[in-house]
């Protein structure tokens, strides 16, 4: 938005060069630099007053680089590298002066009349794109009824009320899920732009990336609509950036939030202002939705995996290529045993905290197959293995020594039923707006879906 005034200073030097005074006014549109009234020496540059720091499960990590910047973690035979990279922002203050005669003075009252002017038209133009600026979770929260939007007295729930929520149980679909998936759901991948970087141009310009899940009950099936808050979602948080693409591929996850409501994902999301001693105040970019899709935990043998289906977009772009993802995926995944020191350069200054019985079950051991109960504890540490192209596909099978059953569905098979009726609910979201009016978010907060650099 452009300035509310101007600086006096350029009004003195206008008086003194006449022929320049146009140019100045014009060029003063923008500023912020307020003209005091009396006289007054020049002031020193400060710094503005800080905002509040959004605290991360990163932000605690103790890798720092010799400069002291963050970094990512890799696992690879249980060694961790990489980094995160950070780009420098901040902001200062101007010093006023006084205009030095009447001329002077004039000058200065027609520039903030012009000024105030070009101010007038650009508030109107703004307040015209925020009116137009809408999606489907704006629609629910502007609905002039009485039924109650599922929001509590501490104010959380993500305000789709019951008649909205999409979620539907089924007990004959519960008695056909096949028993090794473990949990299904809807999953949301995030990520978010290097400090001072709204708009990521490449992944060199991300810091981190995100994963949300949202388990659904066993016999869920999905109709239309947006989804309710159960207040069992899960945000993971992956350092490296990128999702793994090849068994060579071993990256450290955590779980930054377990068991919270969308309003706690969306806090986590949104942007921030912080200071610092060396450069001020500087801004961390909200949260950009890159994907939107289904997903379920399944077992094969011993090995525990997270299978996905991509429903946005309905074909990869760049991004979600670079990013590492594919429309059909999966991941062996691994989880960390928190009282385990090795690698220590990976480990959390804070560990989860199991219960006993769930401690017990790592034993003597690093790790352990993931179990989505361990997923509801902040805090812990899992590996994302690559798998090869067919992977979906093998993380889908069957149990191994379980007897075919033709009333039960496959894993592959209920996977893609719960694609294709995500598929079908999102259309009637406004397939972009989708994730937001699931989330809880406003177009206005946040960036749109990115596909391209």
């Amino acid at each position: 938005m452009t300035g509310r005034r101007t600086s006096a200073r350029q009004a003195a030097k206008a008086s003194s060069n006449p022929a320049s005074s146009q140019t100045d006014a014009s060029a003063s549109t923008g500023s912020k630099r307020k003209a005091s009234s009396g006289a007054q020496p020049k002031s020193k540059r400060g710094k503005k007053k800080a905002g509040t720091e959004q605290s991360t499960i990163e932000a605690s990590m103790p890798m720092k680089g010799h400069n002291g910047e963050s970094k990512d973690v890799e696992m690879k035979d249980e060694t961790g590298s990489g980094k995160a990279d950070t780009a420098n922002g901040g902001a200062s203050n101007g010093a006023a002066e006084d205009a030095k005669d009447n001329d002077g003075a004039e000058t200065a009252r027609k520039v903030e009349e012009n000024t105030k002017e070009q101010t007038d038209d650009g508030d109107e133009a703004e307040e015209q794109t925020h009116k137009t600026k809408e999606n489907g979770f704006d629609k629910i929260m502007s609905k002039e009824d009485d039924e109650p939007k599922n929001v509590t007295n501490e104010g959380t729930g993500s305000k789709v009320s019951a008649s909205d929520n999409a979620v539907e149980e089924s007990s004959k679909r519960e008695e056909a899920t096949p028993s090794n998936i473990l949990e299904k759901g809807l999953i949301y991948f995030f990520f978010r732009g290097r400090v001072g970087v709204d708009e990521p141009k490449s992944v060199n310009d991300v810091a981190r990336s995100y994963i949300i899940l949202r388990p659904l009950p066993q016999g869920a099936k999905l109709g239309e609509g947006p989804i309710g808050d159960a207040g069992n979602n899960r945000m993971l948080a992956l350092p490296k950036k990128v999702l793994p693409v090849s068994p060579k591929d071993r990256f450290m996850t955590f779980v930054e939030k377990a068991n919270c409501s969308m309003d706690e994902i969306k806090e986590r999301l949104s942007s921030s202002d912080y200071s610092t001693k060396t450069v001020g105040v500087r801004h961390t970019p909200a949260a950009t939705p890159i994907a939107e899709g289904v997903y379920a935990m399944t077992q094969t043998g011993r090995d525990t995996h997270l299978a996905y289906i991509l429903t946005i977009p309905s074909e990869l772009d760049q991004v979600q290529k670079d990013v590492g993802l594919r429309q059909r995926g999966s991941y062996y995944t691994s989880a960390k045993n928190p009282q385990s020191l090795r690698p220590a350069n990976v480990s959390l200054p804070q560990g989860a905290e199991y219960p006993q019985d769930i401690q017990d079950e790592f034993g003597n051991r690093g790790w352990m197959p993931l179990l989505p109960k361990l997923l509801n504890y902040q805090n812990t540490q899992f590996l994302l293995i690559g798998h090869k192209e067919d992977a979906l596909e093998k993380a889908a099978q069957p149990q191994d020594g379980e007897d075919p059953n033709e009333e039960k569905e496959t894993p592959l098979e209920e996977i893609e039923k719960l694609e294709g009726e995500d598929e079908g609910r999102v259309k009637g979201l406004d397939e972009d707006h989708a994730i937001f009016t699931d989330l809880g978010l406003s177009l206005k907060e946040y960036p749109k879906l990115q596909t391209t650099w």
